[in-house]
């Protein structure tokens, strides 16, 4: 007997109790959320933020966006990352999660640090892995930041993708009385469309 491959189903709708209780008032344990940082931790605070926007431009209200990103030294807290050339911060993890239903306007918003370079030759950057109805499978992009000029230019990831659509992944630095804000909308369709990659 031969076993067939499950069809594809589109991706949610989210329970977000489930993905992310205690945005959803709920008291339950979960892995990560919004806020990955701490007063022990090293590195420029900082607030990403932005909406998701479907075909139509109209904001998402059930989108889920996970971040994964270095620390402000360049290191990731994970077993393959062993370099002991740049300082890991135990109390980093630098993986965060934020749903787009339980904020006004549908936004999300991660409280992090400006991540470190990893590599030389290499821009600072976020990995945004997005999940939301209507997809068969997850995407992914990344968030470059606005005030990188140089690095940006010489990051060989950043660089491949054509000039005219770089603007989709910067992220745009604004001061705020809250602090440091970088403003990271994510199109899914049109002529703003995010760049993601296949990975």
């Amino acid at each position: 007997m031969r076993i067939k491959q499950t069809p594809s189903q589109t991706i949610g709708p989210f329970f977000h109790y489930g993905l992310n209780p205690l945005e959803a008032n709920y008291p339950h344990t979960q892995i990560t959320g919004s806020c990955l940082v701490s007063p022990k931790i090293e590195g420029e605070r900082i607030r990403l933020t932005g909406r998701v926007f479907d075909g139509k431009g109209v904001a998402v209200e059930d989108a889920l966006v996970e971040i994964w990103q270095a620390n402000a030294a360049g290191r990731y807290r994970h077993p393959g990352d062993t370099r002991v050339d740049r300082a890991l911060d135990y109390d980093f993890s630098g993986f965060g999660r934020c749903g787009t239903g339980m904020h006004e306007g549908c936004h999300f918003s991660l409280y992090t640090i400006k991540p470190g370079s990893g590599q030389v030759g290499h821009a600072p950057f976020i990995s945004v892995t997005l999940f939301m109805r209507g997809l068969l499978n997850h995407v992914y992009t990344r968030v470059y930041f606005d005030d990188e000029v140089a690095a940006n230019a010489a990051d060989p990831v950043f660089s491949s993708v054509d000039e005219k659509r770089q603007s989709t992944i910067l992220a745009k630095r604004r001061d705020s009385r809250e602090g440091v804000e970088y403003v990271f909308d994510i199109h899914m369709q049109g002529d703003q469309e995010t760049v993601f990659f296949d990975l």
